[in-house]
């Protein structure tokens, strides 16, 4: 079999414009590096679910983004982190819902890929973060630690945290979401998708986002998945599963993305998506102001940071 052109994209999360220049730079560094560590990876032969985890890792890793380290914190005052994983080419899905005191909540996923019970909630992650051996960690930050202080002696008037740990959310009345994914077509022509998230913040204990459902994170042999955003218009939209549905039914990955952020739209819903099909083509789609996702298309990275037209989809072919 001849190798394909591997393609890569990924996101940090989607909401209102980011505080100024100097944050969108930052997030664009952040996004740019990660994609390049991935492609390289690619193009020496890692297949896609492996490159789909070490992504999910350096973007949980970095403390601008809502997932892993600098995850937001819930109501309570607690961090809980949900992630998974999704194998296009044996269309298997596993994941962990509201796990704490973790690194990386997308190894655990990765974990459960082969196990009989693939996805697993708070008492059932804790235990299989022992049975790895993992190592206790704490993902708190102090941004999200102000942010969270200031929302209890506002008495939690916000519904949730924003999407991106910057200094100036401190005293902004801005929500905004957050969540980072990363979907891979390999060389052998394989897709995987995974997403993680540390949820909308500031939430109900035991609330459950999109990240870790089909409805946020979904793959097939034909187009691969992962979105960002309000979880629960995710989840009422059945987004992502809906999208590769439709490519695996003979839609083209652009004409499934538009006719679902189309209805997303008249739904009045707030998120955003990205995606590939076998193919190789790349699309990207939003109902939210700003979708902050960065792509290698083969032949160089770009990124939709500053992609504020009234357009629903943007989309490069193969």
């Amino acid at each position: 079999m001849t190798d394909r052109q591997p393609k890569l994209i990924i996101h940090g999360g989607a909401g209102s414009s980011l505080k100024g220049k100097g944050g969108l730079e930052a997030v664009r560094k952040s996004l740019h590096f990660v994609v390049k560590e991935i492609y390289d990876l690619l193009l020496q032969g890692t297949n896609a679910v492996d490159a789909v985890v070490r992504g999910c890792q350096l973007l949980e890793d970095d403390p601008c983004f809502n997932a892993g380290t600098g995850s937001v914190l819930q109501s309570d005052g607690q961090i809980r982190m949900s992630a998974s994983l999704m194998d296009g080419a044996a269309q298997r899905f596993s994941g962990v819902i509201n796990v704490s005191r973790v690194k990386n909540p997308i190894q655990l996923a990765q974990a459960l890929q082969n196990e009989c019970d693939r996805v697993l909630s708070d008492y059932g992650a804790a235990e299989l973060l022992r049975e790895l051996k993992l190592p206790i960690y704490d993902p708190l930050i102090n941004i999200r630690l102000q942010e969270w202080i200031q929302e209890r002696e506002d008495n939690f008037r916000k519904k949730m945290a924003g999407v991106v740990a910057e200094q100036a959310l401190v005293t902004s009345q801005e929500a905004r979401r957050g969540t980072i994914g990363v979907v891979v077509l390999d060389k052998q022509g394989r897709l995987a998708v995974g997403t993680s998230t540390g949820g909308k913040g500031l939430e109900r204990i035991g609330r459950v986002s999109d990240s870790a459902m089909p409805a946020g994170n979904y793959a097939s042999k034909y187009a691969a998945v992962s979105c960002t955003g309000i979880g629960e218009d995710i989840i009422d939209e059945c987004l992502a599963a809906r999208i590769v549905v439709r490519v695996s039914d003979g839609l083209s990955l652009a004409e499934a993305m538009e006719r679902s952020m189309k209805e997303s739209y008249e739904h009045r819903r707030d998120l955003g998506a990205i995606a590939l099909d076998a193919t190789g083509a790349i699309a990207w789609g939003k109902t939210s102001e700003v979708l902050l996702a960065a792509y290698h298309d083969g032949k160089a990275i770009g990124d939709t940071l500053e992609w504020s037209g009234n357009e629903l989809i943007g989309y490069l072919n193969p």
